[in-house]
């Protein structure tokens, strides 16, 4: 009965200090300050205190007041307490997810700001280390609308190194690697991938991959040589040998499948025999 009692006593507290500081946020005017009802709001760290063990619940209701804040694109200016608002949601409850994802969906799609989407999953990972959705959907915004491959393969290498994590990651890391053109890492990790493929799909995706890889760092190298052959010449060689002839490449390489690269002596172009993922 104590207990029941006591229990009423401090719902009964906290809703009046909910509603407390609701009347002093309308209180505010909006028109003149818009936006200014968030200043007014505590730091999570003592609106934490002051909900005597309801953190969860104040962050629901802070959460959908956010939602509706941000959804309305007759306040202006509602960037500058963009993080503060979100940082007290994820300090009442640092492991509820969706305010971190849906908070940086709109940092992404209405406010149009990358950076700030990712400062939002940061803030998600480090509240929760072991949770590879938020490094994993950083590298998709980083890779997608930034396109920062360097940046993406950082966030991707985050996502696979955490226990739990789906195969795709080690997938999207290598491919982030390939754009940027850390040769290298990409070949390993696609290689790796093929080699411990457990169905056939998978192993031919990754050979399509290390496929790509190789003709790319190719015909970078014949691109490079035949303009000095015509730097020298004049012209373009009629045939690809021509460069070696020439002494400036020691052979000729062949494509992944051990086919010969197709050449335009006009143009001076070369490209693979097949599109790679046709092969």
């Amino acid at each position: 009965m104590k207990k029941s009692v006591s229990l009423v006593l401090i719902l009964g507290l906290s809703c009046l200090l909910l509603m407390g500081l609701k009347i002093q946020i309308d209180r505010i005017p909006r028109k003149k300050i818009p936006g200014s009802s968030i200043i007014y709001i505590p730091s999570g760290k003592y609106l934490k205190m002051a909900t005597f063990g309801f953190s969860s619940l104040v962050a629901d209701i802070v959460y959908l007041w956010a939602i509706q804040y941000y959804g309305n694109p007759a306040i202006p200016n509602k960037l500058d307490h963009f993080i503060h608002i979100f940082s007290i949601i994820a300090e009442l409850d640092p492991r509820y997810v969706d305010p971190y994802e849906v908070g940086a969906l709109i940092a992404l799609y209405d406010v149009k700001n990358v950076p700030l989407a990712l400062q939002i999953l940061d803030m998600g990972l480090a509240k929760n280390p072991n949770m590879w959705i938020f490094p994993l959907e950083a590298g998709h915004y980083a890779q997608l609308y930034k396109r920062d491959f360097p940046l993406a393969r950082e966030y991707f290498k985050k996502a696979m190194d955490i226990p739990g994590a789906p195969d795709i990651a080690k997938r999207l890391y290598a491919n982030a690697s390939f754009k940027a053109w850390d040769i290298k890492t990409a070949w390993e990790t696609w290689l790796e991938v093929h080699d411990t493929a457990k169905d056939e799909r998978l192993r031919k995706i990754a050979s399509n991959h290390l496929y790509n890889i190789k003709a790319a760092v190719d015909i970078r190298g014949l691109r490079s040589v035949l303009e000095k052959y015509k730097a020298k010449y004049g012209r373009y060689p009629d045939e690809l040998f021509g460069v070696v002839q020439a002494g400036l490449l020691p052979f000729i390489p062949k494509d992944y499948d051990q086919k010969d690269y197709v050449y335009d002596p006009k143009t001076g172009d070369v490209k693979t025999a097949v599109i790679p993922w046709k092969r």
